[in-house]
């Protein structure tokens, strides 16, 4: 037995550089422990969020989880990075709000469009273009994407948990306070805050298990009949974007591939690159094996695009295991072992109302919004594009009105301060395409 487990370690040590990284088996088994739990939410946001769209839900938590193993394994094995992968938020809000209950696209079509984003993605991943173009981007307009995304998502979870309704006067008011469901949203926001604060791991999960706690106790959520059950079958959601490719035969729906490509385009890079400065693994300002970490992201979103969810994402949340030490892939092998284990808990996913998930996706809004930080507010050309694409995301109710908002008004404002040189070509044809993109959606 003794000589097996030194075996064992001995593998895992020359696999993942356990030594050379200053880690160990247990230090990595802990971070991504701690990953998954922070990043847990995400199995029953998601069903939530597409199921808003018409799909069914349990093949939707089952294409999550399985998503999240594949991406979470690619990350492991290919990149060798502490990093987990699963469907990200911001992806399926413009699914389900922007593109089906927006523009009136059947889901179905929708994920057909995701398929050809996904395979576009690849294709482009391989061959490194999405690096020349992610360069290209200020860097201010990415942060203004990522908060954009984040306030329109916590848009979303105000509107959900009945603190934020319709007003044919203002646009929105606030909600009575009457409806116990809406306080039960409140409970668990004030939860979550406390244990954030607190700088506790897995808050989020840890509260969202607390508001159903409450919501069972009350009454206002009802026992599942069992809490483990075989997995559900992804029959309602595989291959279905595959079989209604030839829906796509408008340029109405291909600009909705070209945003798809360009949410996803920026999504992980971002966060690849700030959780590697977190870890030290930036080595003069680059981050050694980002190829195959963008692989390692292309893949699961061409293999969730077919098994029925929108596309994968690094996550932040990865933060968590990485400040416990997690240094390798073996941090993500041990988060996508635990996405294998939560298969079976699909019943849960009628005890995780949107009034539990509401909270989740305020939380998740704040901290994206952090982004904005960083944004050279001081001066006007910069600040103006940051600003319209931020607000534009949740006020237009469409996160592509704000990243064309942002590509538009950039190249304007940079050219009347003079500041002509430091636009990129590729920024200009990127105007171009967003005037066309705007056409499209809007005349045609």
């Amino acid at each position: 037995m003794e000589t097996a487990t030194k075996e064992r370690h001995g593998w895992l040590d020359r696999r993942f550089h356990l030594s050379e990284l200053n880690t160990n088996a247990r230090t990595e088994t802990v971070a991504g422990t701690t990953t998954f739990v922070s990043m847990a939410y995400i199995l029953f946001v998601n069903p939530s969020i597409l199921g808003a769209a018409g799909m069914d839900k349990g093949a939707v938590f089952t294409a999550t989880a399985l998503s999240a193993i594949i991406g979470c394994l690619l990350m492991a094995f290919l990149a060798n990075y502490p990093i987990a992968i699963a469907p990200g938020l911001g992806d399926n809000a413009f699914f389900t709000y922007s593109v089906v209950l927006g523009m009136g696209i059947s889901w179905q079509t929708a994920m057909a469009g995701i398929v050809i984003a996904s395979v576009i993605f690849t294709i482009i991943s391989i061959f490194k273009i999405r690096e020349i173009v992610i360069n290209a981007i200020p860097n201010d307009l990415k942060l203004a994407m990522a908060a954009g995304i984040g306030i329109f998502i916590a848009f979303v979870g105000l509107q959900e948990s009945g603190l934020i309704v319709g007003s044919k006067s203002s646009l929105v008011q606030i909600g009575s306070l009457t409806v116990p469901t809406t306080w039960l949203s409140i409970f668990g926001l004030f939860v979550i805050a406390i244990l954030m604060a607190k700088k506790i791991p897995g808050s989020i999960f840890i509260g969202m298990i607390a508001t159903t706690l409450l919501g069972l106790f009350t009454g206002l959520i009802h026992l599942p009949t069992h809490l483990i059950s075989s997995v559900p079958s992804l029959g309602p959601t595989f291959a279905v974007g595959i079989t209604h490719l030839p829906q796509l035969n408008s340029p109405k729906l291909w600009a909705v591939i070209l945003i798809f490509l360009l949410v996803a385009f920026f999504d992980t890079a971002g966060t690849l690159i700030g959780l590697a400065q977190q870890a030290g693994f930036i080595k003069n300002n680059k981050m050694p094996r980002i190829g195959r970490a963008l692989m390692a992201d292309s893949f699961s979103m061409l293999a969730g695009s077919v098994m029925g969810t929108t596309p994968t994402a690094a996550y932040v949340e990865s933060s968590a295991g990485i400040a416990l030490g997690g240094r390798t892939g073996l941090t993500a092998l041990v988060t996508a072992g635990f996405f294998t284990l939560s298969l079976f808990f699909s019943p849960l996913l009628t005890v995780v109302t949107s009034q539990v998930t509401a909270p989740a996706l305020i939380i998740v809004g704040v901290l994206m919004a952090q982004s904005l930080k960083q944004v050279d507010w001081s001066h006007f050309e910069i600040a103006l594009p940051v600003f319209l694409t931020v607000v534009g995301m949740p006020l237009t109710y469409n996160i592509s009105y704000g990243i064309a908002f942002g590509f538009l008004i950039y190249p304007i404002t940079m050219i009347a301060a003079g500041r002509r040189k430091e636009i990129n070509p590729i920024m200009i044809a990127l105007f171009f395409v967003f005037v066309l993109l705007l056409y499209v959606l809007n005349i045609l």
